[in-house]
């Protein structure tokens, strides 16, 4: 079986545990020289980007991906010991960010989670679905979602992701995670709620922006917000939540 493509940029400290942990189960390349980024990625079939956010140009390695249609697919975690790197990080493409230790403490259920190889067919294919228009069990499912009834919005999204076959059904799954993790604020169950939020990174991160009318980019943003708020406060906080961060599908007229 062919090995997974992990790329990483720069020559950061985590390189090497990372390498001793993940060499026999990956393909793990080293990306110096920014010329040709692009290219290189597409080339080499790249699953994931982990990105030196302590080096002075983590910037151009975590927005130039996002540019072109061939890789804004790829999944990119910045690793940066500075907090305010990694909040900016996350608003200009970033799916995930994270501490060196954050990183590798948890490193190889990371990176099954969020690596994934997909191939330019694939991407067209999603590309042609995100153009057909919201089917009615979606939409039936984004107005729960939008009044409140996360669990309830959870079941019609869990039905049509399983009556779909071509790869839109991440849409689907993506939005049903981020409900469940908003349910689970309301509840006050902090580890369910950060838990599913993680989770629905790896499935909204490859679609593109605006997909059957949903404004993907706006869920990604909005559900981020609530991410970042909950990583920085205490689990026994849970109740001081702001649930005012807890915002709709934005549906845009096609």
């Amino acid at each position: 079986m062919t090995q997974s493509v992990l790329i990483v940029t720069g020559k950061p400290v985590w390189e090497i545990p990372l390498r001793n942990q993940l060499e026999n189960t990956y393909r793990i390349i080293s990306y110096i020289d920014p010329t040709g980024y692009v290219e290189h990625l597409a080339d080499d079939h790249a699953a994931l980007i982990l990105v030196d956010g302590d080096s002075s140009d983590w910037h151009f390695w975590t927005t130039t991906p996002k540019t072109s249609p061939v890789t804004r697919y790829i999944p990119i975690l910045l690793i940066a010991e500075a907090a305010d790197v990694r909040h900016a990080a996350l608003s200009i493409g970033a799916d995930l960010a994270l501490t060196p230790h954050e990183l590798l403490e948890a490193l190889p259920q990371l990176v099954a989670d969020y690596a994934q190889v997909f191939d330019i067919a694939t991407a067209e294919q999603l590309d042609c679905e995100c153009e057909e228009a919201l089917p009615p069990l979606a939409l039936e499912a984004v107005a729960l979602f939008n009044t409140g009834e996360y669990h309830r919005q959870h079941d019609l999204f869990e039905e049509l992701w399983r009556q779909t076959r071509g790869p839109v059904r991440d849409l689907y799954q993506g939005t049903l995670q981020v409900g469940i993790g908003y349910y689970q604020i309301t509840r006050g169950n902090y580890r369910g709620a950060l838990k599913m939020l993680r989770r629905s990174i790896r499935w909204l991160a490859h679609l593109p922006d605006v997909c059957q009318g949903i404004d993907v980019q706006q869920l990604r943003e909005d559900s981020s917000k609530v991410r970042t708020e909950l990583e920085r406060m205490r689990p026994e906080d849970i109740g001081q939540f702001d649930q005012t961060l807890l915002k709709p599908v934005r549906l845009l007229e096609k």
